[in-house]
Order: structure tokens, then C-alpha cells, then sequence
């Protein structure tokens, strides 16, 4: 537990407490769990489960973060977990704090982050409910609002039960493939005296197994394709987040000299800085990846993020015309209620295993057959990375493209230890480096605005208390309907640097706006209108002052103040503060999005 975070909200007068309520066994399976965290926004429907964390457990191993909004409760948790690959615990209101906080779950669905959500409804017995409050705050099945949204939900019935369901949700989130798992906790349970002793289990008696494993015979097929390649290529998804198993990707892509494609979407999995790097990570196919993809006879998708979807991209595009190897365990977390499924890929090779699992096996096999000679002939699979005019050396009255933000990052960076949470439209700029899993933690997952926020505030928790920086760039969209998440980062002095590349428009529907005009012969002069966040122009340090931040005062507009104002703000994080920057940027983007033309595609 970060140790900083114990002079918050200390409990006093706690005596001896003793195990005597139904909510008490909540609480006590949540430390039980190894939750350490639990961000909320507080409701009366649980207000048993908050006294027990705080007069029964003492507010520590779980300690509440206050939130200012339910979606940023569930935000903070997934930037958490974007980080360590751990649970934290998030509560939310009856099912008006559920509602509020779905958007933010089904960003968590779909980036398999491993969440405990917790939520509560008003007393199941009706003559428990007071007038119309409990009512309106009660459900039948609260569950249903976010079945297909989670790996699984349940509502205990009681003390004993309460044990049941939380040792059942911590195996499931911990299990491959991750993802969040839904408790909904009876507020007149919760209030209920336990009647008999309740059996506290060893949480190690109900641990995940080890991730699943492909058979011996796929790991000799693959092995024989790759091995039996001339020019295989990797492209690596969503992968585990330790060093370990960093260690071990690279290892076997020098084994077998593949080249290697990783995506923005995905937290860092491969140094961005190797030779075996394919081009710089990116968001889309574009370049030197296309090319990659069109010359390889051998492709390992571990995990890639729509392997399907990027076969469709590269039918107009030269084809992918190599033998396939998929692994995923994506298949098992698929349901009827969303696409979040991704296109069918077609394979000639799919195997049902835990992508780093399955690199683990791959590995001994191919050192095995090689006896440690490495296939790599120690060149660079990609092309020569272009000269980037350094921004010191720019015009300092130029104007700032979204872009330059992440590449003057990178200039002033040094020795520092940086952990980007996430890129806006300007991508990692072309030299900032990935070198560690938390070098970069990938988007939110499914799309959702607000998000960037609260990830931020959640992922500058889990490296608090180290020597990793925890900075984030986020659009200007994303910060303005997510921001007073800020406020829990400055209220527990969670030290971060927000930047905010800041075109003052919804620009990514500006170009949707400018597409379906062009489909139509109608004037994309026009694409603007409803789009602009300014007329008045939004104050943003002053909104970020007001939630406890210190700021850069007025916005970085020249290219020459840049530089300046993100190495004062990387050094208010090395001095524990939490910092902000406006940064007014010019509209565009680094790597267009794909755009529907109509009903034809890309």
C-alpha cells in the first residue's frame, strides 16, 4: 500500500473492533482479497459496507479514495489495474450510481482490465424500505443493467454467502482472460447482526489457476512455421504487464529474428527501441506495418487487437498473404449483447491459449531446436527512422502541433522515469521510447470520453510512492467531461503531470462531419458547426486550480515556451505535486483516424 496515503482520513476512537455484521464480512473478504484500494462516490444503499471498511477495518487494506463523480470511481480502478495488471475496488450507488458508472465499466470490459465493482440495493424486504426512496433506489436485478459487461455478477442473499461471492469474484477478475466482476451487496443485509459465527476463508485456498496453456502439438506446429519462415513477423496485443514476461517476448523474437508490430490501443509489450521494431507503435496501419505485413510468409498474432479487422484493412492494401498463427483466449469472454468481439480472423493456425503462456512454451521449444543460436542476423527489420528537427531547434514563435507535445516530452525526459497513461490525437511523437510495461499504458478500451481523467488519477496511484512520473495527455473532449477526477488526485497528493493538447473542437467528428459532406456533394466548410469548444474559450488551468492542481498559468501557445513548461512540470512531480498544462494546439492529427466513406468502408 502506498504509505503516504495513511495520514488521510484516519479513523479514531476504533478500540477492538469485532466481526458483528453482515457488512463486516465484506469488508473483511476485501482485504482478505488483497484489495488495497476502493474509489467511490458515497451512497446511503451501502453505507453498512462504508462503516464496516472504516470502524471495523480501520479505513486501511481497503482505504477509501473519495471521487467526485461514479464514473471516475470506475475510472481510477481501471487506470490501477492499466498499471500493475492488479484489482482494485470501486463502489457504486444503488442503480443510479451503476448507471452513471457504466460507461466507464464497459471501458473496463473491453481493455479485460481485473476490477471489483461493487454496488448495493436498497433493502430486498420491502417493509425494510423506507417511502419512496427505497424504492426507487431498489431492483430485482440490479445485475442486468451490466450482465455483458462483466465476467460475472452476483447479489448474496447472506452473511455466509457474502464469502462465497467475493472469493469467487477475485478468482474470476485474477483469471485469464482479466476482466471486471459486479457484487451487489442488500442495504438490509448489509445492516444485519450476524447471528452465528462466520468461517473466514485462506483467500490462497481459492487462487486462479495458472493461465491456460496450448498443446504440445501447436507449439510444434508454430514452431515449425516460424522457425521455417524467412521473414516472420509478431504482432502483439494486449499482453502481460511484468517484466518477466517482457523479457521473455523479446528473447524469442531475437530467437527467431521476426520482426515486430505493436499498437497504441495496447499498454507498451516490446522496446519501441529495439532493432526488431517494426516502425514506431502506432494507432493504425500505416507505412512501414502495411509493408511488414505484405512481406512476411510467417505471422504470430499474440493477442492482437482485431487480428480480423486488420486482415479486412490489408485486402485493399496487398493482401495479407501469410501462414496465421492466432493465440488469444478472447473467444471466452464473448457474448450476444456487443461487437466488442472484433471480426472473425481467418487462421491457419488458432490456438485457445494465454498469449504469454504461450510465448513462454514457444520459447523452450525453439531454444530447444536451436540449441541458443539466435535466427537474427542483428540488422533492423524496419526502415531507418526519419530525422526529427528537435523542438529546441524550432522557430520559437511556431505554432504547435498535437504531435510535438510527446516528442518535447521525450527531449527533456533525460534519465527520468516516465509511465505515459495515455496519448491524445498526436500519438507518441517519433522518439518517445518504450522501454518497460509502464512505459506507456495504452487508451481506455472502449471509446468512452471522460475516461482519460480518472485513468490518469488511477495509474499515478499505483506508481506513487516510486521513482516512476506519472503524466498523461489528454484532448481537451475527454478532459472536459471528466475533469473534477483531478480533484482526488490533489486530495490524497497523488503526485502527476496532466497535459492537455488542446485544439478547442471535437475535431475527430469534425472530420466524420467533413466525410459524410464529401459523400454527398455538400460544402466541408461547413464541418465545424457544433464541433467547437470555444466562443467563450474554456479557462482550463483555472478549472485545474480550482480542483487542487497547480498550473502553468496561462496556455502553452509557441513552440518555444514548450520545452520550458513540461520540464517545470516533470519537476513538480519529482517534487510530489500534482501539475497541469494547457497546451493550445493546432487541429489535426498525427495519424488520421479511419473514416466511413458512406456505406463503402475503408
Amino acid at each position: 500500500m502506498t504509505e503516504h496515503l495513511k495520514q488521510f482520513d484516519r479513523p479514531q476512537n476504533l478500540g477492538n473492533p469485532q466481526l458483528g455484521w453482515a457488512s463486516d464480512v465484506a469488508a473483511e473478504m476485501m482485504r482478505r482479497c488483497g484489495i488495497k484500494y476502493v474509489s467511490l462516490n458515497p451512497g446511503a444503499s451501502y453505507r453498512g459496507v462504508h462503516d464496516s471498511i472504516v470502524n471495523y477495518l480501520g479505513n486501511e487494506e481497503p482505504q477509501m479514495l473519495i471521487c467526485l463523480h461514479e464514473d471516475h470511481a470506475v475510472h481510477v480502478a481501471q487506470g490501477y489495474a492499466k498499471l500493475t495488471g492488479e484489482p482494485m475496488g470501486c463502489f457504486l450507488h444503488s442503480n443510479v450510481g451503476l448507471m452513471h458508472g457504466l460507461m466507464g465499466i464497459f471501458n473496463a470490459w473491453c481493455y479485460r482490465a481485473p476490477m471489483l465493482v461493487m454496488g448495493a440495493t436498497g433493502p430486498v424486504d420491502a417493509p425494510l424500505r423506507r417511502p419512496w426512496i427505497d424504492w426507487i433506489h431498489t431492483a430485482k436485478d440490479q445485475g442486468a443493467l451490466l450482465r455483458y459487461m462483466v465476467k460475472w455478477d452476483d447479489e448474496p442473499r447472506s452473511a455466509g454467502a457474502i464469502v462465497e461471492s467475493m472469493a469467487r469474484a477475485n478468482q474470476i477478475i485474477r483469471s485469464e482472460p482479466t476482466g471486471p466482476a459486479y457484487i451487489c451487496f442488500d442495504a438490509g443485509l448489509q445492516e444485519s447482526a450476524l447471528e452465528e459465527e462466520i468461517e473466514m476463508p485462506d483467500i490462497a485456498n481459492y487462487q486462479p489457476s495458472d493461465p491456460p496453456r496450448a498443446s504440445s502439438q501447436a507449439v510444434k506446429e508454430a514452431a515449425d512455421l516460424l522457425l521455417g519462415a524467412k521473414n516472420p513477423l509478431f504482432m502483439l496485443g494486449r499482453m502481460a504487464r511484468t517484466e518477466e514476461a517482457w523479457n521473455r517476448r523479446v528473447e524469442l523474437a531475437e530467437l527467431v529474428g521476426a520482426g515486430v508490430l505493436t499498437n497504441l490501443r495496447n499498454p507498451a509489450c516490446f522496446p519501441s527501441n529495439h532493432a526488431l521494431h517494426i516502425g514506431r507503435p502506432a494507432g493504425r496501419l500505416a507505412g512501414s506495418a502495411v509493408d511488414a505485413i505484405k512481406d512476411s510468409d510467417v505471422i504470430l498474432s499474440l493477442n492482437w487487437l482485431d487480428f480480423g479487422g486488420t486482415q479486412r484493412l490489408m485486402s485493399g492494401r496487398g493482401g495479407m498473404n501469410a501462414k496465421c498463427i492466432h493465440v488469444t483466449l478472447e473467444q471466452y469472454l464473448h457474448n450476444g449483447f456487443g461487437m466488442e468481439l472484433f471480426e472473425l480472423p481467418k487462421t491457419d493456425l488458432n490456438i485457445n491459449a494465454d498469449q504469454d503462456a504461450f510465448v513462454e512454451q514457444l520459447l523452450a521449444e525453439v531454444t530447444s531446436r536451436l540449441n541458443g543460436q539466435s535466427k537474427w542476423d542483428g540488422q533492423a527489420k524496419g526502415p531507418q527512422a526519419p530525422e526529427i528537427e528537435p523542438i529546441a531547434d524550432r522557430d520559437s514563435e511556431g505554432i504547435i502541433l498535437p504531435a510535438d507535445i510527446v516528442t518535447a516530452l521525450a527531449e527533456v525526459q533525460g534519465s527520468r522515469k516516465i509511465s505515459l497513461n495515455r496519448v491524445s490525437s498526436g500519438g507518441v511523437g517519433p522518439t518517445y521510447q518504450f522501454t518497460h510495461p509502464w512505459s506507456y499504458l495504452g487508451h481506455d478500451g472502449g471509446g468512452g470520453l471522460a475516461s482519460g481523467p480518472g485513468t490518469s488519477v488511477g495509474a499515478a496511484l499505483a506508481v506513487a510512492d516510486t521513482d516512476w512520473l506519472a503524466v498523461s495527455v489528454l484532448g481537451d473532449g475527454d478532459f472536459m467531461q471528466g475533469n473534477t477526477a483531478l480533484w482526488t488526485a490533489a486530495k490524497y497528493r497523488i503526485p502527476m503531470l496532466v497535459i492537455i493538447s488542446n485544439n478547442r473542437s471535437n475535431f475527430n467528428d469534425e472530420l466524420h462531419q467533413e466525410t459524410v459532406a464529401k459523400d454527398r456533394d455538400r460544402p466541408v466548410e461547413n464541418r465545424w458547426i457544433g464541433m467547437r469548444i470555444s466562443e467563450p474559450d474554456i479557462d482550463l488551468s483555472s478549472l485545474a486550480e480550482s480542483l487542487g492542481f497547480e498550473s502553468a498559468g496561462a496556455p502553452v501557445a509557441k513552440m518555444g515556451d514548450l520545452l520550458p513548461a513540461i520540464e517545470n512540470g516533470l519537476k513538480a512531480v519529482e517534487a510530489g505535486k500534482c501539475h497541469f498544462i494547457d497546451i493550445h494546439v493546432d487541429t489535426g492529427y498525427a495519424e488520421p483516424p479511419l473514416m466511413r466513406g458512406g456505406s463503402r468502408g475503408e
